[in-house]
């Protein structure tokens, strides 16, 4: 439960650890070198995507996630969405939470896109007469025609793209959760959604978005949050915290390029 009504989503002090499988050496040789992490780590070891997240989302805010790959980003994503578990710390929200971060995650590859929207809306808790009630308004946005009863195995990435979309943004969340997948789809199907994202904000829809798409975190994020190994490091206004980090990036490439020899550039 959260403790102030003006709350969407709140992490306090969240951890994920994952365990990683530690491949053994092919030779002696091998092994010997790295013998005490060898005998250490018993076949597995830690690493850690999230460490001590601690983060407030207010009702209504559209929030960016941003930072490279491997900084955490769909791991949080997937906390909030209550699909991974945190090892440490605690997750609160309130109302009902709507997601696409993974391409085709939910989706049964043998049965039909009508039956798979069906089925994904009622996961996401619509009632069953809800979710029929609300098909043709998915099968319209998807604009997959005739597709919409063929097995999905059959359909492309950017159709399963469509359709993901079309029933995340169609079974009436308070709060939506959207990965990196819209990158999938074709310019015009995205301009589409991101239309219908301006509109799920208009109604005071909280959202959660995280992509690499720099310009378009700025265009509809209220808020970006930067992660890097597992931790914010920069929180707040987009244009602040965008411009922080391709500064951190432009500062790593001049690092490389040093290490790599090539002169440097003058400004």
């Amino acid at each position: 439960m959260l403790s102030n009504e003006d709350e969407a989503i709140v992490l306090d002090r969240v951890s994920k650890r994952y365990l990683l499988n530690f491949q053994r050496p092919r030779d002696l040789k091998t092994a010997l070198l790295h013998l005490p992490g060898f005998l250490s780590s018993r076949g597995r070891w830690p690493f850690w995507a999230l460490s001590d997240i601690s983060l407030t989302v207010p009702k209504g805010q559209s929030i960016g996630i941003i930072g490279p790959n491997g900084s955490g980003k769909s791991t949080l994503l997937r906390v909030m969405a209550r699909i991974t578990p945190p090892t440490q710390g605690r997750v609160a929200a309130e109302g009902r939470i709507s997601a696409l971060l993974e391409l085709g995650a939910g989706f049964h590859p043998q049965i039909s896109g009508r039956e798979n929207a069906i089925l994904n809306a009622v996961l996401l808790g619509l009632s069953l007469k809800e979710a029929r009630e609300k098909l043709p308004e998915i099968v319209a946005f998807s604009e997959l025609g005739d597709f919409i009863d063929q097995p999905m195995r059959t359909y492309s990435s950017g159709m399963y793209v469509r359709l993901g979309f079309a029933v995340a943004v169609h079974v009436q969340a308070d709060i939506l959760l959207v990965d990196e997948v819209l990158a999938v789809g074709d310019a015009e199907f995205q301009s589409k959604c991101f239309s219908h994202i301006e509109g799920l904000r208009a109604d005071n829809v909280t959202i959660v978005f995280v992509s690499h798409d720099l310009t378009s975190v700025a265009r509809f994020c209220d808020r970006v949050v930067l992660l890097q190994e597992g931790k914010i490091t920069a929180d707040g206004e987009p244009k602040t915290v965008i411009g922080e980090y391709l500064s951190r990036i432009a500062l790593l490439e001049t690092f490389l390029a040093a290490a790599r020899g090539e002169p440097q550039r003058v400004s």
